[in-house]
């Protein structure tokens, strides 16, 4: 007799998605601000030199803010976390006929009656660990961070942002005339907005084109607004 076929169903899902988001961020804003920066000052006619020093050094201070803003987000996540992890641990031996009760109330959400969860509810009440975990998910919809999320969201922030501001500020490196460099950081600007919107979109919503357009008329937006105030503030 001939045996069944298994037919084992693989799921595919992006892991980091925290990672492309720290990516994205460090580069928009690398982009926008050296772009606006490096705008502004062609406006005061100061010469490629001085603009490839003011954004590059723009670019390490910047750096360096928004991977410290990312580790500190992260560390309050980390903390507030742990913070409501002691806490059900807490409740669940003060008071754990109310934490009881909150299982049944999660599960009733889902249209399940207390009949047909009783089994599972008393096994998480004999395993504390289990119980708090479940707690933490489904009750307050927290997932534990990783713990090396602080560190590793700084560091890839703040290398993004350094690529960011690299690719409008090359054309003046490579180039004397200040108008032609300004038309080709335009165009690298651009075109960096739409890729980096598009692998946004590729991995975290998957609608990649569509996250492409938005990507650039956000950015775009920035940019313009920034271009403006700095040309203005650099006229005057």
């Amino acid at each position: 007799m001939a045996r069944p076929v298994s037919h084992h169903h693989v799921e595919s899902h992006f892991e980091s998605p925290q990672v492309v988001r720290d990516l994205v961020l460090g580069v928009s804003d690398g982009l926008t601000v050296p772009f606006a920066l490096a705008a502004g000052l062609f406006g005061a006619q100061v010469g490629t030199s001085v603009i490839v020093t003011a954004g590059l050094a723009e670019s390490a201070a910047g750096s360096i803010a928004m991977g410290l803003g990312g580790y500190l987000a992260a560390r309050g996540e980390l903390e507030h976390y742990r913070r409501e992890r002691a806490r059900e641990f807490r409740e669940i031996k003060e008071i754990p006929h109310v934490e009881e009760g909150e299982i049944y109330e999660v599960f009733e959400a889902y249209g399940l009656e207390q009949k047909d969860v009783k089994s599972v509810v008393d096994a998480l009440v004999k395993h504390p660990e289990a119980w708090v975990d479940f707690m933490m998910r489904f009750e307050l919809g927290l997932e534990k961070p990783d713990d090396r999320r602080a560190i590793k969201g700084a560091v890839t922030i703040g290398a993004a942002y350094i690529i960011g501001g690299i690719i409008p500020l090359s054309p003046y490196i490579a180039f004397n005339d200040l108008t032609q460099a300004l038309q080709w950081s335009i165009i690298l600007t651009g075109l960096a907005l739409i890729i980096f919107g598009y692998i946004k979109g590729k991995y975290l919503s998957g609608e990649p084109k569509r996250s492409a357009l938005q990507t650039l008329l956000v950015g775009g937006a920035a940019a313009a607004v920034a271009f403006f105030v700095a040309r203005l503030i650099g006229g005057s």
